[in-house]
């Protein structure tokens, strides 16, 4: 897609020396798809906040290290 954005110097400055891109659009690139996992990891993080994992009762480490030995 090809997008005519109005952005400040110093911030694609910026983007461009910590993406370390090879151009302006691989640094484009690499710094929206940094910015997706991070908002992918705080929704995470949101959702087990709120919902927080829970071990079975049945749950013990010693027996599940022992089966990762079997194999």
């Amino acid at each position: 897609m090809k997008v005519t954005a109005i952005i400040p110097d110093n911030l694609i400055s910026e983007v461009k020396q910590l993406s370390k891109g090879k151009n302006l659009t691989d640094s484009l690139l690499i710094a929206l798809r940094e910015w997706v996992h991070l908002k992918n990891i705080n929704q995470l993080n949101l959702h087990i906040k709120k919902h927080p994992l829970q071990f079975q009762s049945n749950y013990s480490a010693g027996k599940t290290r022992e089966m990762n030995r079997i194999r």
